[in-house]
């Protein structure tokens, strides 16, 4: 996940179907794959966050920063520095930087329906004939560029949930195509160790028709390491044996290394009546979501996995303008704690495969 305000297409997907965090869990073991969440903050107040960083600390052997609120477009084409929001931003990540934690640095590229360029800081986009105008390939590696030299990360996701995009707009598409190929070629100039990939959400793919399914296919295949964004309550996903059909669904296509860069599921029902939204859920669902994930994980080697909040956001909910409250609510009840800091079953399976040796 993403920006707060994520896109209200996803609604018709969903309309479709119908204690103590510092305890130190963290240790030498012998899991091939690594464990982690990502930083979203579950309240308002910088010691929320500040909890939030010392829960994965304590809790995880990565985790990852996702940057997906604007691009400064026309300071990258006019070659200015980023303006100070940014600086503000990326320089307090790399002051909380943890140590002895592999870091996964995430990026969007693309607005939050997924139709097109993410926007600027002055709300706009670059005007230009095609995705791939050079002035976008130089503005997008130099933005990436500007990340990657400050922030460091063991892996980097140059560009968000791209099958959206594929999706949404086929021609479109062969101009990103053309866009990333270009962008890839310039980080990887400068970082030729640095494992690169293009997330692709298997909600999005799961069950697609034949054509879709062979496009994404073939696309993931050519990253360093597939990179998946999966929810399974978006597509109506409930049981084991649910779950475990989508795994094999995607362990039969991919033949790179297969990270979860993002992932989570329900703990509660969800109900948005607005959106009519109507999801039924509870902890042990989540939690056997997360033993199918973690068992996946172990048998087929994956580098890592990314639970997407570690804890329900209630409080941060709180304080979303009225607009954009019920989209809001689709991931806030997904934490293996819940807003009250109280551990879920979903956390013991987590901390049993953390501790693993």
């Amino acid at each position: 996940m993403r920006s707060i305000f994520y896109l209200l297409s996803l609604v018709l997907i969903l309309c479709s179907c119908q204690d103590d965090e510092s305890s130190d869990h963290k240790q030498e073991t012998n899991r091939p794959y690594k464990m982690g969440f990502s930083t979203w903050s579950f309240g308002p107040e910088l010691a929320d966050l500040e909890a939030t960083y010392q829960f994965i600390s304590s809790n995880a052997d990565i985790y990852s920063e996702q940057v997906d609120n604007k691009i400064p477009w026309n300071a990258y084409i006019d070659n200015q520095p980023p303006p100070e929001p940014l600086v503000t931003d990326i320089n307090a990540r790399v002051a909380r930087r943890l140590a002895n934690h592999n870091l996964m640095l995430s990026v969007s590229l693309l607005n939050l329906d997924r139709t097109g360029l993410l926007e600027g800081f002055d709300g706009t986009t670059p005007y230009v004939a095609t995705m791939d105008d050079p002035l976008i390939i130089k503005a997008y590696s130099d933005h990436l560029l500007y990340l990657l030299d400050l922030l460091q990360p063991d892996y980097l996701v140059m560009a968000m949930e791209v099958n959206e995009l594929m999706i949404h707009d086929p021609m479109l598409w062969t101009e990103y195509l053309s866009l990333m190929k270009a962008v890839r070629a310039n980080i990887k100039a400068k970082y030729p160790n640095l494992k690169t990939s293009e997330s692709v959400t298997l909600h999005n793919w799961y069950g697609k028709d034949a054509a879709i399914d062979e496009a994404i296919t073939n696309f993931v295949n050519q990253q360093d390491f597939a990179a998946i964004s999966f929810y399974p309550f978006f597509v109506g996903l409930h049981t084991a044996a649910d779950f475990q059909r989508a795994f094999d669904f995607l362990h039969e296509r991919v033949t790179v290394p297969i990270a979860f860069v993002e992932t989570n599921h329900l703990a509660e029902d969800l109900v948005i009546p607005n959106l009519s939204v109507d999801i039924s859920s509870n902890e042990t669902e989540q939690a056997n979501y997360l033993t199918s994930l973690l068992q996946n994980a172990e048998e087929h080697s994956y580098p890592f996995v990314i639970w997407w909040g570690h804890r329900d956001y209630d409080a941060l909910w709180e304080t979303f303008p009225e607009e954009v409250k019920d989209v809001g609510q689709i991931w806030r009840d997904t934490g293996l704690l819940d807003e009250n800091g109280n551990e879920r079953p979903a956390y013991q399976v987590w901390v049993e495969a953390l501790d693993f040796e």
